[in-house]
C-alpha cells in the first residue's frame, strides 16, 4: 500500500471496531480513592460522558 492508498472500510467493522472501543473505555471499576465503582474514563456511573466516536453515516469511512 502506498501513501495515499484509500483503506475501505465496512460498515459492519467500522461499528464493531467503535463498539469495542467504547466498551474498552467506558466499563466500571473499583476506585480505591472512592470507595466504590466508577467508570474507567473517570466519570460516576452512569457514565454519560461524551463518546467522541462518530457513527452517524456522514462519518462512515469510505
Amino acid at each position: 500500500m502506498g501513501k495515499d492508498a484509500t483503506v475501505r472500510v465496512s460498515y459492519n467493522e467500522y461499528v464493531l471496531v467503535t463498539a469495542l472501543t467504547l466498551a474498552r473505555r467506558h466499563r466500571p471499576v473499583w476506585s480505591w480513592t472512592r470507595w466504590r465503582t466508577v467508570c474507567r474514563c473517570g466519570a460516576e456511573l452512569p457514565c454519560r460522558a461524551r463518546h467522541r466516536i462518530p457513527i452517524n453515516r456522514g462519518h462512515w469511512p469510505t
